[in-house]
């Protein structure tokens, strides 16, 4: 298949310029009551909504927040109950998960809790390929055929009625544990487990998939007195998951990262410790970064490429020989999806823009060529690159399985609903979605789509913004400054790493890097001190780059060789 050039005004757009906020100065009443803090981390904790010295401290020690009791959640204590009665009569249990590394440590949470209970347990992850996402009726048929009598869903569920319905009237009793934002109507299920259904009172909404399967595994250890393992032990899963799914990191998330970090320095897990070291990382360094970028995206690999069981095998064997096997499996699967995904964004790019002069309010891009384990990345770097809800799908002889991610000024999941006569299955969040829809339905689809999203965006300026928390000069990054900043990990969705702007500052040794030159390197001076910066996917800047900009970025530390130094990560160039 043969792609036309990208028009020029449209390639343009990829290089937009982006919005810069930078957080007004913190109010001298503020400064005030946060005094016991250094300046510095006073801006940081306002910028960040903590006023008062309390939930200042508690926000920096990251301490479990005292509201977290599971069987306050709806349909925690049925579960428990239903679980309790299935171990005790020695019944088939199947945990059902999904084949994303928050569904992959959920499966693995629940079915090591169970086994360690005494139960007879397996884990089930659907082939992203031959099955697609969540439950389905022929899996369910198996399950019941190998004697299961109880299925517990974990990151799946909440969308599926017809599913729900099929297992009770095949003799499967079914638990779902989900934290998609559910329908209008609830699946017929034995108990649902999702703080986000209506009438919840878990004040927690925004867990993850694994943050859900780990609650009702809290409960379940806490309701066996004499139970041989620990709710601490599963901490390791918690936090892979929790980050990797993009939740936001604050409260009851912040906490469960926090001492997941914890449990990963100690690296118990034999298939975590492999897997880190195939990503060229040490235990008791990983951060919320290294799991987003580094880890995160290896157990991805596996159920994009082939099949997520692998992710699943790695984190759960004792085997040394086994656990480096299959740790550098999912690395080599891992590069060859980052292959794909390049070739993939280019086609998709091309789809999206021919024969258009002006950008559309929601891209979409579908082909028989295209890897449905990938749709989702190159939805995301279609977003990112010309900040639009995005699209891209899987095209075969009778359906369409598409891939969402979408701005903050479109809910992605919401504009799905008013489509749902069209569509097979659906579901997600407001950034994100997955759907089917029968290709005789497929035009419709897209043509309400692009008329819900030009309603909702049409008057609104599409412009990505930067938030930076001050402006600082140059000889303000320092070793104090760095351990101030590393006072807010682990730092993610909703609580993001510390950002700075400097102005006028010289730039030196401009250089391209990386496998495709996409890397823009150089340093940094103010005439005082020099610094060395990296501007990922940005190299197309070299050719126009004056020698004195603005800069927008973060202050890391970069470890190359076994020597470690100061680097500022830039996130924008103005010149």
């Amino acid at each position: 298949m043969s792609f036309p050039a990208t028009p020029p005004a449209l390639a343009l757009a990829k290089t937009q310029a982006k919005r810069w906020k930078i957080h007004p100065p913190l109010p001298a009443e503020v400064g005030r009551a946060l005094s016991q803090f250094s300046p510095i981390l006073q801006q940081l904790l306002y910028n960040r909504g903590y006023t008062e010295p309390e939930q200042a401290h508690i926000f920096i020690e990251g301490a479990m927040p005292s509201d977290t009791d599971p069987m306050q959640m709806l349909g925690v204590p049925q579960a428990v109950e239903r679980v309790r009665r299935a171990i005790q009569n020695g019944e088939k249990i199947a945990i059902y998960g999904d084949y994303d590394t928050d569904g992959v440590t959920a499966t693995v949470l629940l079915v090591q809790t169970l086994e360690k209970l005494g139960g007879t347990v397996m884990g089930y992850i659907p082939d992203r390929f031959d099955e697609g996402y969540g439950l389905n009726k022929e899996a369910l048929t198996k399950l019941h055929s190998q004697g299961v009598g109880l299925i517990i869903t974990v990151d799946c569920g909440i969308r599926s009625p017809a599913e729900a319905e099929y297992a009770r009237q095949t003799g499967l009793d079914l638990i779902i544990s989900d934290h998609h934002h559910p329908a209008e109507k609830l699946p017929d299920a034995y108990a649902i487990i999702n703080p986000k259904q209506a009438g919840d009172p878990y004040p927690h909404k925004e867990l993850a998939g694994v943050g859900v399967a780990y609650k009702l595994a809290y409960a379940l250890i806490r309701s066996f007195p004499s139970a041989s393992i620990q709710p601490d032990e599963l901490l390791d899963l918690v936090a892979l998951g929790t980050v990797a799914d993009l939740v936001p990191l604050v409260g009851e998330n912040r906490a469960l990262v926090r001492y997941g970090l914890m449990a990963i320095g100690k690296a118990h897990r034999q298939g975590l410790r492999s897997l880190i070291g195939a990503a060229g990382l040490r235990p008791e360094r990983v951060t919320a970064t290294d799991i987003g970028f580094a880890l995160g995206p290896r157990l991805n690999a596996a159920g994009r490429i082939e099949t997520a069981m692998a992710a699943y095998d790695l984190l759960r064997t004792p085997d040394v020989q086994k656990a480096g096997a299959l740790a550098q499996q999912l690395d080599d699967q891992n590069r060859h999806r980052q292959n794909i995904t390049r070739s993939m964004q280019a086609q998709a790019e091309q789809i999206v823009l021919e024969g258009k002069t002006e950008l559309p309010f929601l891209l979409f891009a579908a082909h028989p060529d295209f890897n449905p384990g990938v749709v989702g990345l190159v939805a995301s770097r279609l977003t990112e690159a010309y900040y639009r809800p995005a699209i891209a799908a899987h095209q075969d002889k009778e359906s369409t399985r598409g891939s969402c991610r979408s701005i903050p000024e479109f809910h992605i999941t919401n504009a799905l609903d008013q489509c749902k006569d069209l569509l097979e299955h659906h579901g997600g969040h407001a950034a994100a979605a997955g759907f089917t829809v029968r290709n005789e339905n497929l035009g419709q689809l897209i043509e309400r789509l692009q008329t819900i999203a030009a309603e909702k965006l049409s008057t609104t300026d599409l412009q990505p913004t930067l938030r930076a928390d001050m402006e600082i000069a140059l000889d303000d990054l320092k070793l104090d400054l760095f351990q101030t900043i590393e006072k807010l990990q682990p730092t993610g969705y909703d609580n993001p790493i510390a950002s700075f702007v400097s102005r006028q500052v010289k730039i030196i040794r401009p250089r391209l890097i990386g496998k495709d030159n996409s890397h823009l390197k150089f340093s940094v001076t103010d005439g005082r001190i020099t610094h060395d910066a990296i501007a990922f996917r940005q190299g197309y800047r070299l050719s126009s780059l004056p020698s004195q900009v603005d800069l927008l970025y973060t202050f890391e530390i970069n470890e190359y060789n076994g020597r470690e130094s100061f680097q500022l990560n830039i996130k924008d160039i103005r010149y």
